[in-house]
């Protein structure tokens, strides 16, 4: 058995029917010129019929307070194998992945899915998988799904992704005098963060008077994005060319987080300004921020980050500006703390706000307004059995009083972005990869860089 993480324990806190607490991810695949017309079912086929054993955490189901292996795992009921209609374009697809995202995980089960999808245009297939999010965050599923492709073309090996590392010695479990032992020293570990969080916390009162970079939890501005959810969703991805962000970066000596977040920014002011809704005060968003110190590929370990989008600013290198400094001061407050220390700061400043979602009593009071993730990814082609990976798309959560979630990771030269929206609550959210497009192209007009080669369209 493995004991929840104290975060696990929220995302799995968080969910109901209208709001599922799973991630996901939808990956792209070109069919090897010289394979087979029976390729996806030789594929499929061999998944199922594969002897490799599953590996934590897909293995994991819940116990209580702990996670416990499946002693009765049905692979039929994690993988599944469909065909979109004729013509299979990416409209049907993204319409697919939408009403996926938006089904519950059994909890009797090990909390995963993975679908494979044939019938795609330009002689192409996805997966689809999906984990919750108590079982790992962004960069512990980014690095679960590399270990599961390989960086060779010719490697014609199928392992599935819930059987990675199948070969390593299966650990022992622990006695129940050895889990409490365990127990009592995480709370002494987090007991003695005290004096030095409570320093952290009477720093930041002090700086919230006169630094006007200083983000609190209070000031998000009440917004359309905040509502009550619906189960329905929406998922909208595209691809954009990383060179483009870093001229941008390099022009304004700024890292590429800080014009990701300006661009997903200005996109944000204008879908707003469409609706006639962009609140007078700036959208604050949070920024989940990872403190894994290890190689680790389970579990949650991140914090969060609140940067302020300037999006009452007309002139984007400004709003640029703003946000970069609000950033900024967020990571040298966590720069003066241990990993321990800032999940102990960020537990106590952060309680009330995760108790309004928890709640849902107050969705047009929150935190912040947005959740915007990127998260690195692999700089290299890979490859699944002969068929090159040509794009990978994040597909993350949204809840009450959070309707609107924007992910990003990068693959190769490009900036894959994933945009996940309650469909009730944010009328034609895929508007936003248009005007994504739009505010790169204002911050290369405003700083005269020349037009590079555009973004690969997904079509």
């Amino acid at each position: 058995m493995r004991p929840l993480h104290p975060i696990d324990i929220i995302f799995l806190s968080l969910e109901k029917r209208q709001q599922p607490m799973h991630v996901g991810g939808l990956f792209l695949f070109k069919i090897p010129d010289n394979a087979p017309s029976t390729y996806i079912q030789d594929l499929v086929q061999d998944i199922r019929e594969s002897k490799s054993i599953p590996v934590a955490p897909f293995n994991n189901k819940l116990n209580g307070l702990f996670w416990d292996e499946d002693q009765e795992f049905d692979l039929d009921h994690h993988f599944r194998h469909i065909a979109l209609p004729h013509p299979g374009r990416i409209r049907e697809l993204l319409i697919y992945i939408s009403q996926e995202h938006a089904t519950l995980l059994d909890r009797a089960k090990p909390l995963w899915t993975c679908t494979i999808i044939e019938g795609i245009e330009d002689n192409r297939f996805a997966m689809y998988f999906k984990i919750h999010h108590a079982m790992v965050d962004g960069v512990a599923s980014m690095r679960l799904m590399e270990k599961s492709f390989s960086k060779d073309p010719n490697k014609q090996s199928i392992v599935p992704p819930w059987c990675i590392n199948s070969r390593r010695e299966k650990p022992k479990k622990p006695n129940v005098i050895r889990r409490i032992g365990q127990t009592v020293s995480n709370l002494k570990h987090q007991v003695t963060t005290t004096p030095a969080v409570f320093n952290e916390l009477f720093q930041a009162v002090q700086e919230r008077k006169y630094n006007p970079d200083y983000v609190s939890s209070f000031q998000a501005p009440a917004c359309i994005l905040n509502q009550r959810v619906t189960a329905s969703r929406r998922f909208a991805a595209q691809s954009f060319a990383f060179e483009r962000f870093r001229r941008i970066a390099k022009a304004l000596d700024m890292t590429l987080n800080d014009i990701v977040l300006a661009v997903c920014s200005t996109a944000l002011r204008e879908y707003l300004i469409s609706l006639n809704s962009l609140p007078n005060k700036p959208l604050i968003a949070m920024v989940p921020t990872s403190i894994r110190s290890d190689d680790s590929d389970v579990s949650n370990r991140i914090t969060m980050i609140l940067a302020n989008l300037a999006t009452h600013v007309v002139d984007p290198i400004e709003r640029a500006t703003i946000i970069s400094r609000s950033v900024k001061n967020a990571k040298m407050r966590f720069q003066r703390m241990t990993s321990s220390q800032i999940l102990s700061y960020s537990a106590f400043v952060y309680a009330a706000a995760g108790l309004n979602i928890l709640s849902g009593m107050m969705p047009k009071h929150q935190a912040f307004n947005l959740v915007i993730s990127n998260v690195a990814g692999p700089r290299e082609p890979l490859y699944w059995n002969g068929a090159k990976l040509e794009a990978l798309y994040p597909a993350s959560v949204v809840f009450d009083g959070q309707a609107l979630n924007i992910t990003l990771t990068s693959y190769l030269d490009k900036l894959e972005v994933g945009i996940v929206a309650c469909r009730k609550a944010l009328p034609k959210v895929q508007n936003l990869l248009i005007l994504l497009e739009q505010a790169i192209q204002t911050y290369e007009q405003v700083l005269n860089l020349d037009d590079l080669e555009t973004n690969i369209v997904l079509k």
